[in-house]
């Protein structure tokens, strides 16, 4: 019989933003974005593609490549005016409701933190984890 872990603890947005704020870079930087993934009760297939079968999600199981997501941080550097990142993924069997991961990018202005924190969520979704919705 196999065991399940815990969840994971969500880490407090207002720590990170502590801690963000006592960064080296701070002083460049202009504005902080957060974003906070969860998993939710109507099905990916209906959401993106339109396809309604009443079904609806009642738990996820949820992993992801470490290395993967430490190289789309480190893609994430690279891009313009983006002087902070942070992320935190959830891992195993997580119910309707339950946090799947959060990315914080600190960042120059406006533009460029809003494109690092829509690069980085996508890299990580298509690239990085594996959801496995169940019905």
């Amino acid at each position: 019989m196999s065991e399940s872990k815990p969840k994971k603890a969500s880490p407090s947005m207002d720590m990170w933003l502590r801690e963000a704020k006592l960064d080296t870079k701070v002083s460049q930087e202009g504005m902080f974005l957060v974003h906070n993934g969860i998993v939710r009760q109507t099905p990916k297939a209906q959401v993106r593609e339109g396809i309604h079968d009443g079904s609806v999600v009642v738990g996820m199981h949820f992993s992801y490549d470490a290395d993967k997501v430490d190289a789309a941080v480190k893609e994430t550097y690279s891009m313009d005016g983006i002087y902070y990142v942070r992320t935190w993924l959830n891992e195993g069997q997580l119910s309707v409701g339950d946090d799947i991961m959060y990315v914080l990018i600190g960042g120059d202005v406006r533009p460029h933190v809003v494109d690092a924190l829509q690069f980085l969520v996508s890299k990580i979704k298509n690239e990085c984890v594996t959801e496995v919705e169940q019905n």
